[in-house]
């Protein structure tokens, strides 16, 4: 039997790696179902210390972030890969970055969320994820200037509890029934506002909230990326590059 031709999917990962691992498992999941078999996925993967991401994203040194992740892009591509993955909400923020590093195309995390919002019929939609993702630009004016989405964000007091869970609970790996517990009680004030679905905007969200934690649909931004990433993987034609 010939091997279907497939393009080679560069995951740049690491943010934390507990959610990295998913990317790898949906992706090849993904990519035998299409293909049957034993078929599994071309995929290379670049994974950084995310001790050293998250000291930069707390002291601001976004630019040094931004660079650390295009060495990580350019070795990608040094190695075959055709197009690149990051496997992270919060450090699309330096999304120029990596796109200036390369001659490869960035699969964008929020457009592939976007496109599903969309085609689910949703237009208001609440956003969980880093601080850095809820309260800066980059991410909300994407959905919103790119897709025509409402986009709201939980009160001030509320992006703390998710932020401190996010970095100080999943990102460890540590899954606590409190805290899906005040995932959900935030994510339905945030309901009661108007929003149609909730966007899990950190990739380690879907490890704690689950359809059916909630009364509306939940866009896991970790799952549809990384099916994303394999269906681009799949088309027909030459690589990117």
């Amino acid at each position: 039997m010939i091997a279907a031709e497939q393009q080679t999917i560069g995951l740049l990962g690491g943010m934390s790696w507990v959610s990295t691992e998913p990317y790898y498992r949906i992706i090849n999941e993904t990519v035998n179902a299409e293909l049957g078999g034993l078929s599994s996925a071309r995929i290379l993967l670049l994974s950084v210390d995310f001790d050293e991401i998250e000291t930069l994203q707390r002291t601001g040194a976004w630019d040094t972030a931004g660079e650390r992740l295009a060495e990580g892009a350019r070795q990608l591509e040094r190695g075959g890969a055709d197009f690149i993955v990051l496997c992270t909400n919060t450090m699309h923020r330096v999304a120029e970055h990596i796109e200036r590093a390369t001659r490869l195309p960035l699969l964008h995390i929020a457009d592939a969320t976007a496109q599903h919002i969309a085609a689910a019929g949703h237009d208001r939609v609440g956003l969980l994820g880093t601080r850095y993702t809820m309260e800066e630009p980059f991410y909300r004016q994407r959905l919103e200037h790119g897709f025509g989405l409402d986009v709201f964000v939980p009160d001030a007091q509320d992006r703390a509890i998710v932020n401190d869970v996010i970095f100080d609970e999943l990102c460890r790996g540590e899954i606590r029934a409190s805290s899906r517990d005040a995932f959900a009680a935030i994510a339905a004030r945030l309901i009661d506002h108007g929003a149609q679905g909730i966007v899990l905007g950190c990739t380690e969200v879907g490890l704690l909230l689950t359809p059916g934690s909630v009364s509306v649909p939940l866009f896991d931004t970790c799952r549809l990326h990384a099916e994303a990433a394999a269906r681009r993987a799949l088309l027909p034609g030459a690589a990117a590059h």
